[in-house]
C-alpha cells in the first residue's frame, strides 16, 4: 500500500463523515460529559514501537464530550525529550446508521524538549458496530512529522468481538486485533505493525488487557527509527485501566 492509496482512503472517510454530519445536525445536541481514565502499561507502544525503551508507563487521560464534539488531553512518561509526553486533541463523531465517524486533530508535545519533536496529525476514522462485533478503519496523517520525516501517513484496520457471558462470573471478555501501515515521505523506512489481544472488563469501570505486538522492522531499521535495536521486536504488553 502506497501513500496514494492511503490518501484515497483518508479522503473517502473524511467525505463520508462530513456527509453524515451535514445530514444529521440533531446529533450535535447533548450535555457536557467529563471522563477521566488512568492506565498503567508494561510498555508504551506507539504503532508497534516502544516509546519508553521497553519500560512501564503511567498514562492519564481526560475527555470532555458534548453531543458529537469532544476535546481531550492524554499524557505518559516517555524516552523522548525530558521524559514527558502530553497530547492534545479535539474532534467530532457524527453517526450514520451503525457507522460512527471520527474526525480529529491531535498535537503531540514533549514539554521541556526541543519544539522540533512536537507534531500534528489529522485523524479520520470510521467504526462499524453491530451486536458483539466492531470493525474500525483509521488514518493518521501528519503534514510535517517531527520536521524531519516530511509528510507521514498511518492507516490502521481493527476488528473486535465482545463475548456475551461472564468469565468466572466476574470478567467481561473481549478479543481484538489489528494491522497498520506507517509510511514516511523521507528519512525513514515504511513499516507494518500488528497486534492481537484479550481484554477482561471487571467491576464496571476496570479492565485488564494482554496484547501481542510486532513489526516488520529489522534491528538496523529499528535502531535508526527509535534509537534502540529491540524497541520494535515482538512482545506482550499488559495494561490495567480504570475509567471514571
Amino acid at each position: 500500500m502506497g501513500s496514494r492509496e492511503v490518501g484515497i482512503i483518508r479522503s473517502c472517510i473524511l467525505g463520508a463523515a462530513l456527509a453524515a454530519g451535514l445530514a444529521a445536525p440533531a446529533q450535535a445536541e447533548g450535555k457536557l460529559t467529563l471522563s477521566a481514565t488512568t492506565a498503567f502499561v508494561t510498555d508504551y507502544l506507539f504503532r508497534g514501537i516502544s516509546n519508553t525503551e521497553e519500560r512501564p508507563a503511567a498514562q492519564p487521560e481526560v475527555d470532555l464530550y458534548y453531543g458529537i464534539f469532544y476535546i481531550g488531553m492524554w499524557g505518559s512518561n516517555t524516552a523522548f525529550g525530558d521524559g514527558i509526553e502530553i497530547d492534545y486533541y479535539g474532534g467530532i463523531t457524527p453517526k450514520w446508521g451503525n457507522i460512527t465517524f471520527d474526525i480529529a486533530g491531535l498535537y503531540y508535545s514533549y514539554p521541556g524538549a526541543n519544539d522540533a519533536i512536537g507534531y500534528f496529525e489529522l485523524k479520520t476514522g470510521a467504526t462499524w458496530a453491530k451486536d458483539a462485533w466492531t470493525v474500525r478503519v483509521t488514518n493518521y496523517w501528519s503534514p510535517d512529522d517531527f520536521q524531519f520525516f516530511g509528510d507521514s501517513d498511518a492507516i490502521e484496520g481493527q476488528v473486535g468481538y465482545a463475548f456475551s457471558g461472564k468469565l468466572f462470573n466476574f470478567f467481561s471478555p473481549s478479543v481484538s486485533g489489528g494491522v497498520g501501515f506507517q509510511a514516511y515521505e523521507q528519512n525513514a523506512n515504511d513499516y507494518v505493525y500488528w497486534n492481537a489481544g484479550l481484554t477482561l472488563g471487571f467491576l464496571d469501570h476496570w479492565s485488564v488487557d494482554v496484547r501481542y505486538w510486532d513489526t516488520d522492522y529489522n534491528s538496523a531499521e529499528c535502531l535508526a527509527q527509535s534509537g534502540g535495536r529491540s524497541n520494535c521486536d515482538a512482545r506482550a504488553v499488559g495494561t490495567l485501566k480504570a475509567v471514571c
